[in-house]
């Protein structure tokens, strides 16, 4: 089926994930442990989204930072075979491809052990403001390594190229993180946090008071992922909440990268024309989708696929 067309630019974190899957805790000392299965997933509020946008028919360019490692190239090379233009994404000497480990709990939970990397280096002189235009939609992933006025500068000049946009943070939530990250809110069109980053961003008592707090500080719709509960969105005039697909507990395999899949199933829905509601339950169908799998890139899924659950 055909679909109204979407042009992203997808800026920020971008991660190698190593999922193992089938622990029972970690092992003492120097001893071992025979796990079900090892694998590799582009992942990041960046990466992780780019590379759900393009399986759902958007055309993604990425813009980021790795080293120049092994990492690198397997990292690329996975966001590659999904269609995404990874031509903006540089290669920084002296620092290592950001990577997390992610050892996967029989109930889909998942401690990780991340390295920074060279997402802690990538800045604007970096990207290649020539390389954004003909864009429709500019998402960035991990403002708060650029810092809240530079990320408002990118956001801003997305923008003034007609381009709406959206941002998701990666660090937990806390007042002093939503102070570095200000600046970037007023030019945010859609603000995509979860409900502890919420909490802690703003201390409010409720999910629904925190989103109208962030409101406040400039963006123009806040849509919080709340895990199994589902979505609260909202904007200036009414906040509502969208239930999540439920999963057996025998299908649910991983819930690493559910936000970025929720993300890009809203982003996208948007994109068609669905209002704000539609596009929550558009997100909630994509991650109930991805966490049936191993990262985002587990499995056959398409738009259509979506649209069908």
């Amino acid at each position: 089926m055909s679909h109204p067309p979407m042009t992203v630019a997808a800026v920020g974190v971008h991660v190698l994930d190593t999922h193992v899957i089938g622990i029972s805790g970690i092992p003492e000392r120097s001893d071992g442990q025979i796990v079900d299965t090892i694998r590799f997933s582009a992942a990041g509020t960046a990466g992780g989204t780019a590379l759900v946008l393009a399986r759902l028919g958007a055309d993604v360019r990425s813009f980021g930072a790795v080293g120049a490692d092994p990492i690198a190239t397997t990292l690329l090379s996975l966001l590659d075979r999904e269609g995404v233009d990874t031509a903006g994404i540089v290669r920084k000497d002296g620092h290592q491809t950001s990577a997390s480990v992610l050892p996967v709990r029989p109930n889909g939970d998942r401690p990780a052990w991340h390295c920074i990397g060279a997402n802690g280096a990538f800045t604007l002189d970096d990207l290649d403001r020539a390389a954004l235009s003909g864009i429709t939609h500019l998402h960035l992933g991990g403002p708060e390594f650029l810092g809240g006025p530079a990320a408002g500068e990118l956001l801003a000049y997305a923008r003034s190229l007609g381009a709406t946009t959206s941002v998701d943070v990666l660090a937990p939530g806390d007042p002093d993180m939503l102070a570095w990250i200000a600046d970037a809110l007023p030019h945010t069109d859609y603000l995509l946090p979860n409900d502890e980053q919420v909490l802690g961003f703003t201390g409010a008592a409720d999910l629904a008071a925190g989103a109208r707090a962030l409101l406040a500080h400039g963006a123009g719709c806040v849509a919080v992922t709340q895990g199994a509960k589902g979505a609260l969105v909202a904007t200036p005039d009414r906040v509502f909440e969208v239930p999540a697909l439920p999963i057996p507990p025998e299908e649910l395999v991983d819930t690493t990268g559910c936000g970025d899949a929720f993300s890009a199933g809203f982003l996208r829905a948007l994109s068609l024309g669905r209002d704000l509601e539609a596009a929550a339950h558009l997100g909630c169908a994509t991650a109930s989708r991805v966490a049936r799998g191993l990262g985002t890139d587990a499995g056959a899924y398409d738009l259509d696929t979506i649209l069908a659950l």
